[in-house]
């Protein structure tokens, strides 16, 4: 008996489980078992699926304008209600079919049932199909409301050692308010700062190229950003540095150190005078100054000659050249003449007494008055709208680009369109009235309450600067002065950073962060440490610009030499030589004048000034080698406006412009004189050396130039030149093969 209940209980547990099973079936097919039951989020599930599959992107359905073929979504998700009613109620419904999920619109094209101009975006057997058509299928809900919400993401590793031509597979977890995670690496965005250093695949594999240094690659899903940092060693030995100066050497051989890669020697004298004198000046150095500095026996000359270039008016007036067109001073009408060098002035002069950057910012952020008698009012000449205000002073003085966040979220950043428009309020009281003076106003501030209105939500909000609440501000108050409070506070992220960076770049040829006024999250230094460390004495020293070129120059990082050892001829990135650089145009400009003697005359200015002393744009056009080599126009706040590439019209202009002959044939130039005097040729060949390379000729180049110049010439009938009626044109040839040669047009 007790067997018989027992295999009697046996058979009801079957019978059981059996039922079960068919329940399961039955659940399955009906699409509400296991994962199919549990609700899909639209949000949550849904936009990554788009995200993921490209739909929201610029050139597809998020387009401008419409996005694609009547179906637009916003770019990247940052919108989701607006999607989901356009998904769900454009169109009379027509993309969904919820009585047959399969027949929808939306996946016959996305898996290429149906003609589809973006192609295939999602395979049937894909989880991204099979998740659209469950929500679908359960009835294209928005959510209810009690969804998680996205709190972050996060990549592991974060950061890591990858040799070259390795591999490393990235992981991505999303973070929700409920606690909870979820791996989401199949779903999330990858993207490398250099794709010549990384490359990164759709699923988180980043396969590294060979090329040794730091890349990022960053991490994007539903708005939240992270980023994985590889450092990948070339793995040689470092043996020998050179000398530790300061803390710019400190953290540069650290890091060449640390990722294998020998730096050049450090760089003779003649060639650290010469590009010392470029970078600071913006002039070459005259034989006089060559002489006396090899002759010069100190220990600490070269600090002595950053010194005295740092004292000289040269330095403002180059510096100045880089200032003027960052910031707009361009003569668009004749009568712009008095702001142009009102302004111009202005800028020279700060920089030749050392006035402090924070100083310089606030002085022009919060200008009121004229021109006449406040020349930094000249910047709201130009910059006349609050939007073109901020996005000016973030991109120029603190290394942000706004101007994605005006219409959408940033894609790369944390910034939404509220960040940008009550940035943007600081700017919302700034008066203007007519003055005497045509196309003269009077800057100044109108009382009121300073708000910006989101042009999409209609909210008027106040001042604040990137999310920091910058307090309450009166009527009275300017709020362009809690701006620049703000700006130069020690613990402002942006201000000292983007500065040091710029400044870097002007003197290694490449940012720490690339491009220089381009700073986020997604886009690291290079080596943070350093960068840090030249904020931090930035700061300290109180925003002084001569310190901060002074500590710069005087590291045996910046005096390394252009050319490469065995090891370090494929680094872009680390510093391990002196990236050589082309001369800029005003500096060649200059050179040119220099090396020929002859002078380039520009209207309303004294004779004898150097096109770096230019206060305008409009002097391009006084000489054509300033347009063809990239005099920038001051249209913009970007570096980029200036041409340092170099071109076919460049190399034909320096060949047979009548500009360059003229100038090598001007009669009080320097062929002119050189044929004339008594003194050998040896002496004369020396001097154009010392002029054009700050060096003595080598005994080859010696040998080379004297021959040219005493090989016997004949005229079209064969009869011989006397040596005296030649030599003029042979010390122009001679000029004018040392101007073509790449010591000559590069800094290196």
């Amino acid at each position: 008996m007790a067997d018989h209940c027992r295999c009697f209980s046996l058979l009801q547990v079957s019978a059981v489980r059996l039922c079960a099973l068919v329940v399961v079936l039955l659940f399955e097919s009906a699409g509400v078992c296991g994962e199919i039951a549990k609700p899909v989020s639209f949000v949550n599930d849904v936009m990554p699926v788009l995200t993921k599959a490209g739909c929201n992107v610029g050139v597809c359905h998020a387009k401008a304008g419409g996005g694609q073929k009547g179906f637009q979504l916003s770019l990247l998700g940052f919108e989701p209600i607006e999607d989901y009613e356009s998904l769900v109620k454009d169109g009379h419904g027509r993309r969904l079919f919820p009585a047959v999920p399969d027949r929808s619109l939306i996946l016959r094209k996305a898996s290429g049932q149906t003609p589809h101009g973006g192609g295939i975006r999602l395979t049937k057997d894909s989880a991204g199909y099979t998740t659209i058509r469950r929500w679908i299928e359960q009835g294209t809900s928005f959510g209810t409301g009690s969804e998680p919400q996205l709190v972050s993401v996060e990549v592991q590793p974060d950061r890591g050692l990858v040799k070259m031509a390795g591999e490393q597979q990235v992981k991505a977890v999303a973070k929700y308010s409920d606690g909870s995670v979820r791996d989401v690496t199949e779903l999330a965005l990858y993207e490398s700062n250099s794709e010549a250093m990384a490359h990164v695949t759709e699923r988180g594999l980043v396969k590294v190229q060979d090329i040794p240094g730091k890349v990022a690659v960053m991490v994007r899903y539903q708005g939240q950003v992270a980023v994985f940092t590889a450092a990948v060693p070339l793995g040689s030995p470092v043996e020998k540095l050179p000398v530790e100066k300061n803390f710019v050497d400190k953290h540069l051989f650290a890091n060449l150190k640390a990722i294998g890669i020998p730096p050049s020697e450090v760089c003779d004298d003649a060639i650290f005078l010469r590009r010392v004198t470029l970078d600071i000046a913006g002039r070459l150095p005259k034989e006089s100054e060559t002489t006396a500095f090899i002759e010069n026996t100190a220990a600490n000359k070269r600090e002595q000659v950053i010194d005295r270039l740092l004292r000289s008016p040269d330095y403002a007036d180059f510096f100045a050249g880089k200032w003027t067109p960052l910031l707009k001073n361009r003569r668009d009408d004749a009568s712009d003449i008095t702001s142009n060098f009102a302004f111009h002035a202005w800028i020279r002069d700060s920089l030749l007494a050392n006035v402090p950057y924070d100083q310089i910012v606030r002085e022009l952020l919060a200008a009121t008055g004229t021109v006449i008698g406040n020349p930094p009012v000249a910047w709201y000449k130009r910059v006349k709208e609050p939007k073109q205000q901020l996005e000016d002073v973030a991109q120029l003085f603190l290394g942000v680009r706004m101007q994605c966040a005006q219409c959408h979220h940033h894609p790369f950043e944390r910034w939404s369109q509220d960040d940008y428009y009550s940035f943007a309020a600081f700017f919302t009281q700034v008066g203007r009235k007519p003055t005497g003076t045509r196309g003269e106003d009077l800057i100044f501030h109108k009382r009121g309450t300073a708000t910006a209105k989101n042009v999409k939500t209609g909210e008027a909000l106040k001042p604040a600067a990137f999310g920091d609440d910058v307090g309450e501000i009166s009527p009275d108050a300017d709020p362009r002065l809690r701006l620049a409070d703000w700006m130069s506070s020690k613990e402002n992220p942006f201000f000292a950073k983007a500065l040091v960076n710029r400044y870097w770049k002007h003197f290694f040829t490449r940012g720490l962060i690339e491009p220089e006024d381009d700073i986020r999250d997604t886009n690291p230094p290079t080596n943070p440490e350093l960068l840090a460390a030249l904020e931090e004495h930035f700061i300290r020293s109180g925003f002084d610009l001569k310190s901060l070129i002074r500590e710069i120059t005087r590291s045996s990082a910046y005096q390394l030499s252009s050319k490469p050892n065995n090891y370090n001829l494929v680094d872009r990135q680390n510093y391990s030589r002196y990236y050589p650089k082309r001369m800029q145009a005003e500096v060649l400009l200059d050179s040119i004048d220099f090396l020929t003697g002859a002078k380039t005359t520009f209207a309303n200015l004294p004779p004898g000034t150097r096109a770096v002393a230019l206060p305008d744009n409009s002097y391009n056009r006084a000489s054509p080698l300033l347009q063809v080599f990239g005099r920038p126009n001051s249209l913009s706040v970007c570096e980029c406006e200036r041409v340092q590439s170099s071109s076919l019209a460049q190399s034909l202009h320096l060949i047979n412009s009548s500009e360059i002959k003229s100038k090598l044939a001007y009669a009080s130039g320097r062929a002119a004189r050189l044929a004339k005097e008594e003194t050998p040729d040896e002496e004369k060949v020396a001097e154009l050396y010392l002029a054009a390379f700050t060096r003595k000729p080598r005994p080859d180049e010696m040998a080379t130039a004297i021959a040219y110049l005493n090989e016997p010439l004949t005229d079209a009938a064969g009869k011989p030149i006397a040596r005296s009626t030649a030599a003029r044109g042979n010390f122009q040839d001679l000029i004018w093969a040392l101007m073509n040669s790449k010591e000559f047009l590069f800094n290196h």
